[in-house]
């Protein structure tokens, strides 16, 4: 993650209808990605969204292990939004300007890590970051959005 100005950023989706939101708040620890891998994983399950697990676990793995390493935010907050067709993971902290920042082609410094937002691009329907707070932002969000196969966008 890098340092970004301010410029507009995608609106998150809305909540699906007919749906439902599950939470979870995690301590800023090394745990923190295996914790929140685990309760979507377990959600996914449940919800009947088995086919979208293993793109689901890499991106909310890279998501919060993101949050951990370049953030100092005590808790990170993941929120999963579910209906029958799609899931979307919202990644909260408390760095609103610390935003993931796609580029073309990735720097030999950052082959083998710092490829998340290449992982995203290739794994999501849709992806983006929204900051909260206004004019005096106060956290953010990074969030993905998986579809069933043959779901339109």
């Amino acid at each position: 993650m890098t340092p970004a100005t301010p410029t507009p950023t995608p609106a998150p989706p809305q909540p699906p209808q007919g749906g439902e939101t599950y939470r979870l708040a995690v301590p800023n620890t090394a745990a923190a990605p295996k914790i929140a891998r685990e309760f979507l994983d377990t959600l996914l399950r449940v919800s009947r969204h088995d086919a979208l697990a293993d793109d689901a676990r890499l991106c909310v793995t890279e998501l919060v292990t993101n949050a951990h390493r370049h953030t100092q935010t005590h808790r990170i907050g993941v929120t999963v939004a579910v209906n029958r067709k799609r899931i979307t993971v919202y990644v909260t902290d408390d760095a609103p300007w610390s935003l993931p920042v796609p580029s073309t082609v990735p720097t030999e410094r950052e082959l083998g890590c710092g490829q998340g937002v290449f992982l995203l691009d290739s794994v999501a329907e849709a992806w983006g970051s929204t900051i909260y707070g206004g004019l005096s932002p106060s956290h953010k969000a990074v969030w993905f959005t998986l579809a069933r196969a043959g779901t339109a966008a």
